[in-house]
């Protein structure tokens, strides 16, 4: 077995753990949810696979300001971030085979172009030069 570790995300360590960091996978969660505790080896199994990728996981229960701020409406939800964009967000388990895809589509991602994607929305002036 590897060595891989899912972080435990809180208000006060979110930001330093997931900014700066190419590619971080974050599982919102709650213990008394069902799908997610039968979520959490595919997660786990998946952070083996990929030890490129940061996997963490946000306890809602516990972090309702984290919850509340990512508009967390349903569990467990799976965020996906590059290079502090948020280029994925599902609510529901996955199968390990459908994390894998999606985790490959994010790497395949370019974000040169998400991130004028992003820039077009927020101002449409910007978009056109």
């Amino acid at each position: 077995m590897g060595t891989a570790v899912v972080l435990d995300l809180t208000k006060d360590n979110f930001v330093s753990s997931i900014d700066g960091h190419p590619l971080a996978v974050v599982d919102f969660w709650a213990p008394w949810c069902g799908p997610c505790r039968s979520f959490a080896p595919t997660f786990a199994a998946a952070a083996e696979r990929h030890p490129d990728i940061r996997f963490a996981k946000v306890n809602t229960e516990e972090q309702h300001e984290l919850a509340a701020h990512f508009h967390i409406r349903s569990i467990p939800t799976l965020m996906i971030f590059r290079e502090n964009v948020i280029v994925f967000a599902q609510a529901g388990a996955l199968s390990a085979g459908a994390l894998d895809e999606v985790l490959a589509g994010a790497k395949a991602l370019d974000m040169e172009a998400v991130k004028r994607e992003a820039t077009a929305a927020q101002d449409p002036a910007k978009a056109a030069t």
